[in-house]
């Protein structure tokens, strides 16, 4: 079993790789690498795409990256492996990013990615911090969690979804904010779930062990 965490020049990966790998051990889920390999990422079981700093730069980062694109969309939309998007790596699977530019998303998953305009003017952006995570459905990656669990967000623009069944979580911040996204085989994070403490965790070694 192994897991590729997509190295693609979107930042520090290392504490996504520790998180990743002590929760691999514990729930005995094989190998996790950090990788720009394009056959590595073809022969992954499970894909996790990072991402950090603007919708633009980040989707530049991974088309200039030759072969990782097309290993990724192969492994995750023909052959349905689990996929995970973390923060701007979420993002990237919308229709639209609307962040300086309109930047065409991979449109995995319909929407777009949007500004974050609170009600409440004294809310600050970008959103960052811990916030309790309200729970829209049920997905086996929530497993022995509790809806009012705390996450750790950093992010100026969120994924306003197209169809309300896609959003399986969300937070409130001056209004709803999309916190966690899935269909099929796919699901994003914005917050950063290596960052998250005993939730982030579990997610992820519930994402190790989704069979979708």
């Amino acid at each position: 079993m192994l897991t590729a965490i997509i190295d693609y020049g979107s930042g520090n990966l290392h504490s996504a790789e520790k998180a990743f790998q002590r929760m691999a051990g514990e729930v005995n889920a094989g190998q996790v690498v950090v990788t720009s390999d394009p056959d590595v990422i073809a022969g992954a079981d499970r894909i996790v795409l990072p991402g950090d700093g603007a919708f633009p730069a980040c989707r530049a980062e991974l088309f200039d990256h030759k072969g990782i694109f097309q290993a990724m969309e192969d492994a995750v939309v023909r052959r349905a492996h689990p996929f995970l998007g973390i923060c701007v790596g979420m993002q990237l699977m919308a229709s639209w990013g609307r962040e300086y530019v309109d930047t065409p998303g991979l449109g995995w998953i319909k929407g777009d990615v949007v500004e974050i305009k609170p009600s409440d003017p004294k809310l600050k952006v970008p959103h960052m911090g811990w916030n309790n995570l309200v729970f829209d459905g049920d997905h086996p990656v929530l497993s022995g969690l509790v809806e009012g669990c705390h996450a750790y967000f950093v992010h100026s623009y969120h994924y306003r979804v197209e169809d309300p069944a896609d959003l399986l979580a969300h937070v409130d911040y001056g209004g709803k904010l999309t916190a966690i996204i899935t269909r099929e085989n796919m699901i994003g994070m914005q917050f950063h779930p290596e960052k998250s403490q005993m939730t982030g965790l579990r997610m992820i070694a519930n994402f190790l062990s989704w069979a979708p």
